[in-house]
């Protein structure tokens, strides 16, 4: 190895000391600006998460969660200005050129993507796909790639691996591909897997079966997880910490036995009505909020929320409320926050 190499290698290495983060979200923004427009995708997004645990990060679509965690991957166009810090293990990820994030991906930061029909290359066996991610992060022949890929077949949980490994995508399951999708990521044993509505396309069976796939895998290897999703109810069964966004800003975080306990924030409230409930009679029509999300070239200058809350004032659509620890461990952003859930 040379000594360019060597100090390459050495400014990407990741350290985490016990009882710090293993990743830490700071004022996280992301603008996109093009055609005389300028999106500001994520305004200022900051959490916490420890290893070994899964954070959930929730909102509708176009709220900013999937562009954030490709920020942190480093995945976005040159059209994307990525500003603030998120440290990985002690490393910062912002303004890392795409050389260096290439050592970085798969290895210890691995995403698995919402459609893995589209993910997976339908021209390429499974095996050779599996393969292909090992040997990128492992020195090895293509006898031990085979072997890994096979052992990580088993690992999650994929019927007959040996024959599945000759075959196409084509001939799997959505949620077999799934589960393809998840061996690839983690080829590379990353210490932070980042699951970007990875249930959103399977049947509530599948769901549950990836989603406890994941829980297992997660206290086998110890990786931490952070699940993007606009599923309310899956972050309560599986996450550990729950940070909601809408507009591009996180409007409440906290453990997840605490926000559910105690919402604070309208639009979370929203979120958890719209979840369908056995007690509710036959036929009967789900809460939906009325409106919009904001157009994000052209947010208001107050809460971006007020315009579809029913508890917004005059000092809503003026002033925007800042994200801030109202309570041990629970942040929100709310001028007039809802009282206690439970």
């Amino acid at each position: 190895m040379s000594v360019e190499e060597a100090a390459q290698a050495a400014a990407v290495s990741v350290r985490n000391e016990p009882g710090e983060p293993l990743l830490e979200v700071e004022d996280l923004r992301v603008r996109f600006t093009g055609r005389g427009r300028r999106v500001n995708a994520v305004n200022g997004l900051s959490y916490r998460l420890a290893a070994g645990r899964t954070l959930a990060v929730i909102g509708e679509s176009g709220s900013g969660k999937s562009v954030s965690s490709r920020a942190l991957m480093g995945l976005l166009p040159p059209t994307a200005k990525v500003s603030g810090s998120a440290r990985f293990g002690g490393m910062e990820l912002v303004g890392r050129s795409d050389r260096q994030m290439r050592r970085i991906r798969g290895a210890d930061i691995a995403m698995v993507f919402q459609d893995p029909a589209r993910s997976l290359n339908p021209t390429m066996r499974i095996g050779a796909q599996i393969t292909e991610a090992v040997r990128a992060h492992r020195k090895v022949d293509r006898k031990a790639a085979h072997d890994r890929a096979v052992e990580l077949l088993q690992l999650v949980r994929l019927p007959a691996p040996e024959r599945r490994f000759h075959e196409y995508p084509h001939q799997l399951s959505g949620g077999m591909r799934q589960r393809v999708m998840i061996a690839i990521a983690l080829a590379g044993e990353p210490k932070l897997l980042i699951a970007d509505e990875a249930t959103t396309a399977l049947d509530v069976t599948t769901q549950a079966q990836i989603m406890e796939l994941l829980a297992e895998l997660q206290e086998r290897l110890g990786t931490a997880i952070v699940l993007i999703s606009h599923d309310l109810g899956l972050a309560a069964s599986y996450a550990d910490d729950v940070v909601v966004m809408y507009a591009g800003r996180a409007v409440e975080y906290a453990p997840a036995s605490k926000l559910f306990a105690r919402v604070r924030m309208p639009y979370t409230e929203a979120l958890l009505g719209a979840i369908p409930r056995l007690e509710r009679e036959p036929h009967a029509e789900l809460p939906v909020t009325p409106g919009q999300p904001p157009d994000l070239t052209r947010l208001p200058p107050g809460c971006p929320f007020a315009p579809r809350c029913s508890r917004a004032t005059d000092e809503c659509h003026t002033k925007l409320p800042p994200f801030a620890e109202h309570e041990p461990a629970h942040w929100w952003a709310c001028w007039h926050p809802c009282e206690e859930t439970a």
